[in-house]
């Protein structure tokens, strides 16, 4: 088992899924012989040919259509928008089309289509780069929006994604991109969609979140325990639908729940966990439910990035205040 970062898991995913199966097709902005702006699919255009791997004009609503029509006659697209923040251009391909065509159809078609798509601070790019727009997806039913964590669940969510006939949205962190290593399998396997994941078990309260901030509440998790507050961590990995059972078991066990995203306060889904776990479970909590997030604001430009962003200090804060209630 080799020790990978992001970025490479996610190449490899790819791989895998286009030698398993001839009708996967990944396209998009550069992704073909320069391997995208980050280098996600280096390398693939020359094993697997411009056929199957190409370049489209800079248009976001293109890409969208192009997607639909390829899924509609049986391919399996993976297009890439080069920046999340881009994903505006193609809103009506998404919710118009794509997450309601099974319906539409009566499912005797799919739409068997994972848009993949960098986002997330930490890293000072330009205006419209950075942006948290996943909460806009979510409010789509029928379709999946999927953020990992750490490079071995980024390959096996992707695999899963690519083989689900049902439209996904990829959130690939840009932070977590080369930040650090993980063991991760060289062959194929699958991470199942729809499922959160427990990352540290704790008694005192739970902390429920996703894609970058998960390693923040692992370095909050580590300074608590110094001052003998056990926190449990769950990382959402599939955040449309979120998985509610997994939340709700774990905050009747602690009777507190801390939420944390990187996204504005008004953004993001931590307002929707919270008013599921309000709704579900308001007897078993003790304290009000906490709340980590960003201002309310545009996301900065570069130089302020810092000081916009939630980190592990937000945590440990929120976390007291809500265990000393």
């Amino acid at each position: 088992m080799a020790q990978k970062t992001m970025i490479q898991a996610i190449t490899d995913a790819m791989a895998i899924e286009l030698a398993n199966d001839d009708n996967v097709l990944v396209f998009g902005e550069d992704v073909g012989k320069n391997g995208g702006v980050f280098r996600a699919t280096e390398g693939l255009q020359a094993k697997f040919g411009e056929d199957r791997v190409f370049d489209t004009p800079l248009a976001e609503s293109g890409i969208g259509g192009l997607s639909i029509g390829l899924a509609l006659e049986g391919f399996r697209p993976v297009p890439e928008i080069q920046f999340f923040g881009f994903i505006l251009e193609t809103m009506d391909s998404i919710g118009g089309q794509m997450a309601r065509m099974r319906y539409r159809m009566g499912n005797t078609r799919q739409m068997p289509i994972t848009i993949r798509a960098p986002f997330g601070g930490g890293v000072h790019t330009p205006e419209m780069h950075s942006d948290n727009f996943e909460g806009l997806i979510t409010s789509f039913p029928g379709i999946r929006v999927v953020v990992p964590s750490n490079p071995y669940d980024a390959k096996g969510l992707l695999i899963s994604a690519i083989r689900s006939n049902d439209p996904v949205m990829y959130l690939e962190h840009m932070k977590l991109y080369r930040s650090f290593r993980d063991e991760v399998p060289d062959g194929e396997y699958t991470v199942p969609l729809d499922q959160a994941n427990i990352t540290r078990p704790g008694r005192d309260v739970t902390i429920v979140t996703y894609g970058a901030m998960v390693r923040e509440a692992a370095k909050a998790a580590d300074e608590l325990a110094k001052e003998n507050i056990e926190v449990e961590v769950i990382d959402l990995r599939t955040i449309a639908p979120l998985d509610m059972k997994t939340i709700i078991t774990s905050v009747e066990k602690t009777g507190r729940a801390v939420v944390v995203q990187e996204a504005q306060r008004q953004a993001g889904v931590g307002n929707q966990v919270i008013s599921e776990i309000s709704q579900r479970a308001i007897l078993n909590l003790q304290a009000p439910i906490g709340f980590v997030a960003a201002p309310d604001t545009p996301f900065p430009f570069g130089q302020a990035e810092t000081a916009w962003l939630p980190n592990a200090s937000d945590i440990v804060a929120e976390v007291k205040k809500t265990v000393n209630f």
